[in-house]
């Protein structure tokens, strides 16, 4: 094994106390780690709701099930890092646990750096995924930079990036917690199939009549969209926004439901050339053809807008303020039972006939819409919150751990 020095390896930002130690080593990852073969591999199929272990995989997620196996468990030694793969995904794993499936590496520190120290240098230069396969490899042949076990460096290391991991772990919970609000209120304030009013109502809407029973095109009129050649998109901002079925994706990815940025623009001379026409602010826009009609995707554009002919929209004819209300109805909506064709698709007299259950009362609409929306700023506002957080992590591993500079 092969450790290296150099008395210019530092860090960008180094604690007080270590600014007159020596500079850093590095090594091979390979030298640093012990790999441990678990006692069994369970299959997903044996996964549980709930259970006494938690059961890891190569998935993104911490946890991916449970398990009453205890011949199945992990305890010693601990804490130790689980590395996906086939999908690069790292963890840290400080509680016995199981291994779930297969395709997971698991390892901990065996000498010069300490485990908890290790797993942060690994996630400041994480292994990108090549198709599937396997990266292990991979992992192993990257350099880890390190201080020397005995200054303490490394642990105030840990101490200070762990903390913000703590921070980044909390915040995640209460966005967990707020989606799960969210699809408990969606489910209490619309009727449930077969149902002729919602199971939770607002106080003064208790005694008013049982939500009406129609069709989309009683309460809506639908729009559709425009094919461009690509030479016609890309113009400057301040036109019209152009979304295609993939803006409306990454959209709700990124946790919007009123969508007001996109990739690209069109120009009114061209609109006017193909004469093509917008779709008004607060209409709904989703996917109307292949696979993506089978999610429940659907944005509110808040600006006259252009929308392709693969995406189709929704504009409440009843009254601007029930915008909200009619996106948060169409989102129950499954689309995918109302296409037809080889190639899924949902025509225009199809959308038009879907029915909808919906209070009279324009006022009701409104309440409705402006409870959920402003659930879905806040859902938003957090995961703006955890982008901020991660990136500050980021940022604190680039300046804690040097680059090689030799």
């Amino acid at each position: 094994m092969t450790v290296n020095k150099s008395s210019c390896l530092v860090p960008i930002l180094r604690f007080p106390e270590f600014v007159q130690k020596p500079g850093w080593q590095y090594a091979k990852t390979s030298d640093l780690l012990k790999t441990i073969a678990p006692p069994k591999k369970l299959s997903t199929s044996s996964y549980l709701a709930s259970g006494r272990f938690p059961i890891v995989d190569q998935s993104t997620s911490a946890i991916c099930g449970w398990t009453n196996d205890a011949e199945a468990i992990i305890t010693t030694p601990l804490p130790v890092i689980v590395f996906g793969d086939h999908t690069c995904a790292l963890k840290f794993v400080d509680q016995p646990f199981a291994q779930g499936a297969d395709g997971i590496k698991i390892f901990t520190a065996a000498r010069f750096v300490s485990t908890v120290y290790l797993y942060h240098q690994l996630s400041h230069m994480p292994v990108e995924m090549e198709r599937y396969k396997r990266h292990f490899s991979t992992l192993k042949n990257k350099d880890v930079y390190f201080p020397e076990h005995n200054t303490g460096e490394q642990q105030k290391i840990a101490d200070c990036l762990g903390s913000i991991d703590a921070l980044i772990s909390t915040e995640d919970r209460k966005l967990v917690a707020l989606h799960r609000h969210r699809r408990g209120l969606m489910q209490h304030l619309f009727p449930r199939l077969g149902e002729t009013t919602p199971r939770l109502r607002f106080p003064k809407f208790r005694n008013s009549p049982d939500w009406k029973s129609g069709f989309c095109k009683d309460i809506a009129t639908v729009l559709s969209g425009y094919g461009f050649p690509e030479k016609y998109q890309g113009v400057k901002k301040g036109q019209f926004p152009f979304y295609k079925v993939s803006d409306i994706s990454y959209a709700v990815e990124q946790g919007q439901t009123h969508i007001s940025v996109a990739k690209n623009y069109i120009d009114s001379f061209v609109l006017n050339k193909i004469r093509g026409k917008t779709v008004p602010k607060g209409t709904i826009i989703f996917a109307k053809i292949g696979e993506a009609i089978r999610s429940s995707r659907r944005v509110l554009t808040t600006m006259p807008s252009v929308i392709d002919n693969n995406t189709a929209g929704i504009k409440s004819i009843q009254n601007k303020s029930t915008d909200e209300f009619l996106f948060y109805l169409w989102c129950n909506v499954s689309l995918i039972s109302h296409a037809g064709g080889v190639v899924p698709a949902v025509s225009k007299s199809a959308l038009e006939n879907i029915p909808l259950r919906y209070p009279c009362n324009v006022q009701e609409q409104q309440q409705i819409g402006q409870c959920l929306s402003s659930l879905d700023r806040c859902i938003f506002v957090q995961m703006r919150k955890l982008d901020y957080l991660r990136s500050h992590k980021q940022g604190m591993l680039q300046h804690l751990i040097p680059f090689k500079q030799l």
